[in-house]
């Protein structure tokens, strides 16, 4: 069987994101004859202010539309709609109807019901639709920490693994996320910068007023914090998870080799799922989509610390029968500290100048030998130190290197692999990359990719702005002195900046 044969036996039924359902209730006195289309919803229409016969006729539209009307109020409703807009007497009704579940009800007016009707399905909900009772009370806020002290830029602030306010910062990077996928970098990079500063605290924030004075938050963050503080989740985020072109893209992005230009262009063609692209005879998937869709399971799936530690292993092998003086460093999220990863870094180089360029080459060969070479992609070196540092904070560096998919056997990794219920396989797939720069350049590539990815951004961001020099992964250039400074550590790079070093585990912005 060919690459696209046996891809679409794989992905014989679409494969779309994960929604968690809600188990099925016995029916609450429903009589329905109308085939349901929404199981997760049940709704509730309060006949108070709305009469008898109209709440029957309503009922019945959205049975007709397949929604599950209950003619019963009780635990098992998930949205109670009303044209009762005096919400303290509405509430007082609720609470005394004895309901366990009601804080977790949506209590709606008639809006949220004539927008389903009128779209078909339920909509997502937003704050103009909550019959909310507002507390009169003033909330004690007071600031935990001299927010004066947080530093607008990433490399100033020390963000362990640790996140007081991961409710927040969430919330941000859906919204960052969604932006990237519709490839507007202002917006995106504003709630990056946002959520990067929240992770940095060593508190909670829990008003509004305790990030007054903060840094990098705007009014629409604002705006969000205080919108999740009050209600326990955003509607914006909420409308933007539910969103079908959202879940595509995400979805489409999450294979091996698929970026945001060509997810949308497969959503615009009407594609939704997997098995939609691989029936579509006129799309020519290339080498990097086609083992992207074949390993999508295990890749797909989380990396665990100690299966980057038995990697880190079989890399270290092949590097020191290459070059017994050979040099290998875990960077990336291990690096930081992270338990688990989408992918492992390293980066592998030796002190005898110019050999580094056959490391790669030969380390593929080896892998190959080996029979655990499921991919690979290698990109020769166009270092050219006249030509730097790059302007561009995206631009990919110049050095070696090579994307790899790695056949990991679960007898090498200390209490088995990262794997799923019911797979007997006793093996997986890793994504491995791989970059060799020369080693007069290592403290510079392995500060760049140890990341992460907002911390690097601010690094720059505050050599350009403060200190007049330019930074990537190649070089540290200073402006005033026209000369490029020279670094065997990290901490020469932090020194030359004029920085306090800021460990690995405290770069986590």
């Amino acid at each position: 069987m060919d690459m696209a044969g046996q891809l679409r036996g794989m992905f014989h039924a679409p494969i779309v994101p994960r929604v968690r359902k809600r188990s099925r209730p016995a029916e609450a006195g429903v009589a329905r004859h109308e085939a349901v289309k929404f199981e997760d919803v049940r709704l509730y229409l309060v006949e108070r202010k709305m009469g008898s016969s109209r709440r029957s006729f309503l009922t019945q539209l959205a049975r007709t539309k397949g929604f599950i009307v209950d003619d019963i109020l009780s635990d098992v409703v998930t949205h109670v709609v009303s044209e009762d807009c005096e919400a303290p007497s509405l509430w007082t009704w609720l609470k005394e109807c004895g309901l366990r579940n009601l804080p977790n009800m949506h209590v709606l007016d008639i809006s949220w019901f004539t927008d389903s009707m009128r779209e078909g399905r339920p909509v997502a909900v937003e704050t103009r639709h909550l019959i909310q009772v507002l507390s009169n009370k003033p909330i004690r806020c007071s600031t935990p920490t001299p927010v004066a002290r947080v530093s607008q830029y990433a490399c100033q602030r020390r963000t362990t693994t640790e996140n007081n306010n991961k409710i927040l910062t969430d919330a941000f990077e859906v919204l960052a996320e969604s932006y990237e996928l519709n490839q507007l970098e202002g917006p995106c990079l504003a709630f990056r910068r946002a959520a990067s500063v929240l992770k940095s605290l060593p508190w909670a924030v829990q008003c509004l007023g305790a990030t007054q004075g903060l840094p990098c938050l705007g009014e629409h963050t604002k705006a969000l914090i205080e919108e999740i503080l009050q209600y326990g989740h955003s509607f914006e985020v909420e409308k933007i998870l539910s969103d079908e072109r959202y879940q595509t893209l995400k979805l489409f992005t999450s294979v091996f080799g698929v970026g945001p230009k060509t997810a949308e262009k497969w959503y615009r063609r009407g594609l939704r799922s997997f098995s939609d692209i691989l029936a579509e005879p006129s799309i020519q998937l290339n080498r990097m989509q086609q083992s992207g869709f074949l390993h999508y399971g295990d890749i797909s799936r989380a990396v665990s610390k100690a299966e980057a530690r038995a990697l880190g292993n079989i890399i270290d092998e092949a590097v020191h029968a290459i070059t017994p003086d050979g040099i290998l460093a875990l960077t990336g999220g291990f690096r930081r500290g992270k338990e688990f990863g989408h992918d492992v870094d390293f980066i592998v180089t030796t002190p005898e100048q110019g050999k580094e360029e056959t490391l790669l080459p030969n380390i593929i060969d080896r892998l190959k030998e080996q029979g655990i070479l499921l991919y690979s992609d290698y990109q020769t070196s166009t270092f050219d130190i006249s030509k730097l540092p790059s302007h561009k904070f995206e631009a990919m560096d110049h050095f070696a290197k090579c994307f790899l998919i790695l056949r990991l056997e679960g007898s090498l990794v200390d209490r088995g692999l990262n794997s799923t219920e019911g797979d007997s396989r006793g093996w997986r797939a890793v994504r491995v990359d791989l970059v060799s720069p020369p080693m007069e350049r290592y403290a510079y590539a392995l500060l760049g990719w140890t990341g992460s990815r907002q911390f690097e951004r601010d690094l720059r961001r505050f050599a350009r702005l403060e200190q007049h020099m330019l930074l990537d992964n190649h070089a540290l250039y200073d402006k005033t002195k026209k000369e490029f400074l020279a670094a065997t550590t990290e901490r020469d790079i932090f020194a030359h900046l004029g920085l306090e070093y800021i460990e690995p585990w405290q770069r986590n912005a």
